[in-house]
């Protein structure tokens, strides 16, 4: 059974939606809706966030429809968890707590199961009064007797321990992390952030060419993937595809994550990825955004990707890019990630930015160095070049690396614009 208790003064309309998100997760974590539950709140209820009636209502429906679970849209105290499942006789779970399981379940990697466990456990250590059965059950007897509490704070000293050792795990992986970056420092790095399933690894699996596993789910990929991409005239990228955010995110997870997303953090550019054929997309969008600004990223620069516009009718489309334009000063541009020439746009402004990181330069040198000609043809853009002969003049916009090299050679005289 779904719950959702949004204050007054909300929109229908949000309130629809949440609950249809609240229902996609809850399909994603594996889980059957039977039957959803709805009251609007002035404030919530101190001892069981809803209102005494309701939870006499959710009652009976849990036992007609013989649900045994039961998920509220919003976060509950631990106390007025512990209250509803005494009233309702089922367990109760918050949206904060299935976002967590569905990461434990989609976690592949080393370093996503770590951070996972951790925001688990944090979420987990101030409820655990309720949650704590185990111990009851297995231990007991002569010399094992004694009150619940000195078994719970057992179970805590265990849990802190456990938390401390995967602070110290993940500490050394954010280090390996940190040694990666450092080797990539020459390259030009790009982030993709945006809400789930809005297309992110779709649009990194057409510009990479790699068989990347895309799905149309929430969280469907919770590991960053970096993919060297060509965006012409002899320039590439890296770009990183990064976890998906949502709504009323745990913080813990955010937390947890922190360390995946310094990609995003040293990126120099973030891709802000959404999906403009999502009826919610602004609230999307500023979700993403506030995300982003916990996380002090909201000063990185971004350029906003409206992707999935293959979705949308002609003079939707042109209603679309005329709305954003007009609220928002963000670069942007619009693509769609399954059409063949869909990213063509986003190609060409990425190629634009990568450029501007290559100085302009003059070039003369000898026109039997061939090395270095071919050097310039090949990690540069040429984009003049003249001969006399015995010498060779070239305007080039060349890397950082190159620039360095033919500083050194005595033979070659430079100009750099």
């Amino acid at each position: 059974m779904l719950v959702g208790a949004p204050l007054r003064g909300v929109e229908e309309r949000a309130v629809n939606e949440h609950m249809e998100e609240l229902h996609r997760l809850t399909e994603t974590a594996g889980g059957r809706v039977v039957g959803s539950l709805i009251q609007r709140l002035d404030v919530p209820a101190a001892q069981t966030y809803i209102g005494k009636g309701k939870v006499g209502e959710l009652r009976e429906l849990v036992e007609a429809r013989s649900a045994d679970l039961v998920i509220f849209d919003d976060e509950l105290k631990p106390d007025q968890a512990k209250n509803l499942e005494d009233a309702l006789g089922v367990r109760v779970m918050d949206r904060s707590e299935l976002i967590l399981d569905i990461f434990a379940s989609r976690a592949r990697t080393r370093e996503s199961k770590l951070q996972v466990e951790l925001a688990q456990l944090e979420y987990l250590l101030p409820r655990l009064a309720r949650m704590w059965t185990h111990l009851s059950r297995i231990r007991g007897g002569i010399g094992l007797r004694g009150p619940g509490e000195t078994q719970i704070e057992t179970d805590r000293r265990l849990i802190n321990r456990r938390i401390s050792e995967l602070r110290r795990k993940l500490k050394s992986v954010a280090e390996a992390r940190a040694t990666q970056r450092k080797r990539r420092r020459g390259e030009y790095r790009v982030a993709l952030v945006g809400y789930t399933n809005a297309g992110k690894s779709s649009i990194l699996r057409a510009l990479s060419g790699d068989d990347l596993f895309v799905e149309d789910r929430l969280f469907a990929t919770l590991d960053s993937t970096t993919r060297t991409v060509d965006v012409g005239a002899g320039y590439t990228a890296l770009i990183t595809d990064t976890v998906g955010f949502i709504r009323k995110l745990p913080h813990h997870l955010v937390a947890s994550f922190r360390s995946t997303l310094e990609e995003a953090r040293e990126a120099d550019l973030l891709l802000h990825v959404v999906d403009a054929s999502h009826p919610e997309w602004e609230e999307q969008k500023r979700v993403v955004q506030g995300v982003l600004s916990d996380l002090e990223l909201d000063g990185q620069p971004q350029l906003l990707v409206f992707n999935k516009v293959d979705r949308l009718t002609h003079q939707e489309e042109e209603a679309f890019r005329t709305r954003v334009r007009a609220f928002d000063s963000t670069p942007s541009i619009f693509t769609s990630a399954t059409e063949t020439s869909g990213l063509d746009s986003l190609v060409e402004a990425l190629r634009a930015r990568v450029r501007k990181r290559y100085p302009r330069v003059e070039v003369e040198l000898s026109a039997a160095d061939g090395e270095l000609i071919a050097a310039l043809h090949r990690e540069g853009e040429v984009l003049d070049q003249r001969g006399n002969g015995t010498r060779i003049q070239l305007v080039a916009r060349i890397p950082e690396s190159l620039l360095g090299r033919l500083r050194q050679e005595p033979e070659v005289t430079l100009v750099e614009a």
